[in-house]
């Protein structure tokens, strides 16, 4: 499909990273400090309820099969339903404002999970605490791509990527620990069940997370060309840069498949397969999360920046496609003989997943011009939810009672992981060589 003729004419205007004085670039770190923050929140919101599933399986009578759907489809079709208008809001609109509308979102998920009564209900909240956070993550790589010149963005991603993975690890270390210290009391609230009142402490601790986020305000846009808002030549922009998206695109969703249902399905497993209980494994998966999304966001940040430096076409994407190539043994975790060889493992998949998502975050903020990137993240978050977040929980339950019934799940979680892990390689390499030389390119 040709490619709109006013965008490839248009002029690129670019403020440039403009020296800053000292309160201005306290101001920068303290915005970026702010959407980590929230990005942190988000993810521990959505990721909470996965060391609590066994509890809340326990508590409701629900199915493996149910569990899938409250931890998958049940954010996926409304972000997959939501990415695009938003994604479209996120490049024309204040991004603030929508950013404190996904906040309010997942708190009031979250809250709700508290007291819900049975599986559709436990659907309900959950969709509003993933969608939330699901939503929230490229309007918040949008602003910070804004807030700094795009040889600096590795490095501002990074801060992202940290706050995401903050949030998932105190969602495993501190969930897990509130319900073992909640088992041993009394309740809070009179037939409350422990798990929820750690979703109810989690809540309101999003609760007074918007006071902060007021601060926030709108960056100047950054490479913004005169191609007009309309979604149709943003469409067709993107269409003409399909051999490089097309494969990035399912390289990471790919990945995202691989930890998503290494998220949703490890405590199952742990506690299965391996005897453990959550207030066992949750301080030591709390420290994996956070370790690893450290050292994956500083290595992701590092090698992005320095592959743009390479002379080498597609250089930024190195870095996704040797993480994603040392992730498919790591996805083996599920069925290592011992919890010595477990949480290695796993810690290996976690950390290079963490890098592959921020490298192609920053492939995309370098190689799309700016007034594409939020449709372009929303197609992807479209793509992403359906797949990565719908589809690869549900696939490790149809795979286990393939196999042979719930026993199985480890097994199937191995053989899920791994198929993700060598797809997100070859369709890495492939988006690699096939990437624009700047966003201007076709």
């Amino acid at each position: 499909m040709p490619v709109d003729q006013a965008f490839v004419a248009a002029p690129i205007l670019d403020v440039g990273p403009a020296p800053l004085a000292a309160p201005r670039a306290q101001r920068f770190w303290f915005a970026i400090l702010l959407l980590a923050v929230a990005i942190g929140a988000g993810g521990a919101m959505r990721i909470v309820f996965s060391p609590l599933a066994e509890a809340a399986k326990l508590d409701m009578g629900l199915t493996d099969s149910q569990l899938g759907l409250v931890q998958g489809i049940a954010a996926a079709l409304p972000i997959a339903l939501l990415s695009i208008p938003l994604g479209w809001m996120t490049d024309h609109t204040k991004r603030v404002r929508i950013l404190m509308a996904m906040i309010a979102l997942w708190t009031v998920g979250t809250v709700m999970t508290a007291f819900v009564d049975s599986f559709w209900m436990l659907f309900l909240a959950r969709t509003l605490a993933g969608l939330g956070a699901g939503c929230a993550l490229p309007v918040c790589i949008s602003l910070a791509a804004d807030l700094c010149a795009p040889e600096k963005r590795g490095r501002a991603m990074m801060y992202i990527s940290l706050g995401n993975v903050a949030g998932a690890a105190v969602a495993f270390g501190v969930g897990g620990g509130l319900l073992g210290a909640f088992t041993r009391s009394d309740p809070a609230i009179a037939g409350l069940a422990p798990w929820r009142e750690v979703h109810l402490i989690f809540g309101l601790l999003s609760a007074a997370l918007i006071l902060p986020m007021l601060l926030l305000r709108e960056p100047v846009r950054r490479e913004v060309s005169t191609a007009g808002t309309a979604i149709g030549p943003a469409a067709r922009a993107l269409w003409a840069r399909r051999r490089f998206l097309g494969p990035l695109f399912i390289g990471q969703i790919s990945v995202v498949m691989a930890d998503s249902a290494a998220g949703v399905w490890a405590a199952p497993v742990l506690i299965r397969h391996y005897q453990q209980t959550p207030e066992q494994f949750s301080a030591i998966m709390g420290l994996i999360l956070l370790t690893c999304g450290v050292a994956g966001a500083a290595i992701g940040g590092f090698v992005a920046d320095w592959g743009q430096k390479r002379a080498l076409r597609g250089g930024v994407m190195i870095g996704a496609v040797v993480a994603s190539a040392i992730g498919i043994p790591a996805a083996l975790f599920p069925i290592m003989p011992g919890l010595a060889s477990f949480f290695p493992a796993l810690a290996v998949l976690l950390l290079c997943g963490t890098v592959t998502g921020l490298v192609a975050a920053v492939a995309i903020t370098v190689l799309i011009p700016n007034e594409f990137r939020g449709l372009c993240m929303g197609a992807f978050m479209v793509i992403g939810a359906l797949f990565g977040l719908g589809l690869a929980p549900q696939l490790v339950t149809e795979g286990s009672k393939l196999l042979g019934g719930e026993g199985h799940l480890n097994q199937a979680l191995a053989i899920t992981g791994v198929a993700a892990s060598l797809l997100s390689f070859i369709a890495f390499w492939i988006s690699m060589r096939a990437a624009p030389r700047s966003a201007v390119e076709i």
